[in-house]
């Protein structure tokens, strides 16, 4: 770890640096907000009364605190989405590998299954069906998400079933069980955290994209692509109330995919540059 650390260069580290910032404010939200992000107040709307550092939007809410609040919903949605792509790829994805023959060959053609549908009109297609709301939000970008996931972890337990380490463990009559999570994978670790961070990227916008279609969470509570969809239709009165939000979208997608590159970067000196 030490190491990799000391590999990683001054824009892997200015986007770690954003990245704990933006974790910080999703975890004080309710301390740096100045104000109820929920409270409307009609004699506000679209105004910048004292006190609001943003102004207000069209319902008389604080941009400002409505940004803060949106770290929280937009990060946290897009981190357990991806989180739960992660756990159904990773086991689709090793019992393919390793177990190979005909588990390998069922499981695979359910993953083209899914890679042969558009990601986000899958996505909203889960959407429609089950209705608006975080969880919905989450489980319908965990099923466009987990399928690519699987199709990488199965090509890295492939090479990883043949090595010599493997060969001795079940030489030595360790189980299948204990050779997956004792040796394959803790091999896989650096290729999972790549995965993760660059996928957290595209979680994050396919949210903000629901959000934008109406199709996400409540248009109550404050997302960032909420923010968008609500605020496109005052665009020429207040462009802000699209430009604030559509700015914290881009900052966190860029910050993400800068370390995503960079930690494969680290993980994978052979691929450094290649794009």
């Amino acid at each position: 770890m030490n190491s990799a650390l000391k590999r990683m260069t001054w824009a892997g580290w200015i986007s770690l640096a954003g990245l704990f910032a933006i974790v910080l404010v999703a975890i004080f939200a309710p301390w740096l907000a100045p104000n109820n992000p929920l409270e409307t107040d009609p004699l506000r709307r679209l105004a910048k009364p004292e006190g609001f550092l943003l102004g207000c939007d069209q319902l008389g809410q604080c941009v400002f605190s409505r940004l803060i609040y949106g770290t929280r919903l937009s990060l946290g949605i897009g981190f357990a989405a991806r989180f739960s792509a992660l756990i159904i790829g990773l086991m689709v994805g090793m019992l393919a590998g390793y177990f190979g023959g005909w588990l390998d060959w069922a499981l695979m053609r359910v993953v083209d299954m899914f890679l042969a549908f558009p990601s986000l009109l899958l996505a909203i297609a889960v959407s429609m069906v089950l209705g608006n709301g975080i969880g919905t939000v989450i489980m319908a970008l965990a099923i466009v998400g987990w399928a690519e996931m699987a199709r990488i972890i199965r090509s890295a337990t492939l090479e990883l079933r043949s090595a010599e380490f493997i060969v001795a463990a079940r030489t030595l009559g360790s189980g299948h069980l204990r050779i997956i999570l004792t040796h394959i994978l803790p091999n896989c670790m650096p290729l999972i955290t790549v995965i993760f961070t660059m996928g957290l990227a595209t979680a994050v916008l396919a949210e903000a994209s629901l959000s934008f279609l109406g199709l996400g969470v409540d248009p109550s509570l404050p997302t960032w692509g909420g923010m968008v969809a609500s605020g496109k239709d005052y665009m020429m009165r207040e462009p802000m109330l699209v430009v604030y939000p559509g700015l914290c979208i881009a900052f966190l997608v860029i910050v993400l995919n800068i370390l995503g590159d960079e930690l494969r970067d680290i993980f994978d000196p052979s691929r450094k540059g290649q794009f």
